[in-house]
């Protein structure tokens, strides 16, 4: 993973709270989904809960071909996707346990067909792996309405406080 200047990205205050980096990545690959956020095309920040897939440094996302989200990426692609595992309010410590990870880095909007078949079989095993026959037959018919997006990830930021 290229790490990208600790100057564009501030340390993490807590440094006791710093998470593990393979944990972190842990959660990437088995977190249901997360939220992707990013300069909305209006000038207001738009984050939007998606489901998603981690692989080697990437992560994919499936939506519709066009809309808000991508005429946002489109003026500028850089964004972020975050995603909290364990949450356990603590109401007489007026605290959390949590595990979390962000990630930072650049969306690609044009993918190759081949990238994408390939990114959708990833999002098939992840979420619907028992009907991979099926859902080969999905991915043919809705192929050309289904834009898959990917997250070149820059830099991870990873926290968690568990009691």
């Amino acid at each position: 993973m290229r790490f990208i200047s600790t100057i564009m990205f501030k340390e993490i205050r807590r440094k006791d709270r710093i998470w593990d980096s393979e944990e972190a990545i842990e959660l990437l690959r088995k977190g249901e989904y997360g939220t992707l956020s990013m300069s909305g095309a209006n000038g207001y920040g738009y984050g939007i809960p998606m489901s998603y897939v981690y692989d080697e440094d990437k992560l994919y996302f499936h939506c519709a071909p066009d809309g808000f989200k991508i005429d946002s990426l489109a003026l500028n692609n850089k964004a972020s996707f975050s995603v909290v595992g364990k949450a356990n309010i603590l109401p007489g410590q007026f605290s959390t346990e949590y595990r979390s990870v962000m990630v930072f880095g650049i969306v690609e909007l044009e993918i190759t067909d081949e990238e994408k078949r390939y990114a959708l079989k990833l999002i098939v095993n992840k979420y619907s792996h028992e009907f991979k026959e099926v859902a080969s037959q999905y991915i043919n018919q809705l192929f050309n309405r289904t834009r898959i997006l990917r997250l070149d990830v820059e830099h991870i930021s990873a926290k968690h406080r568990e009691i």
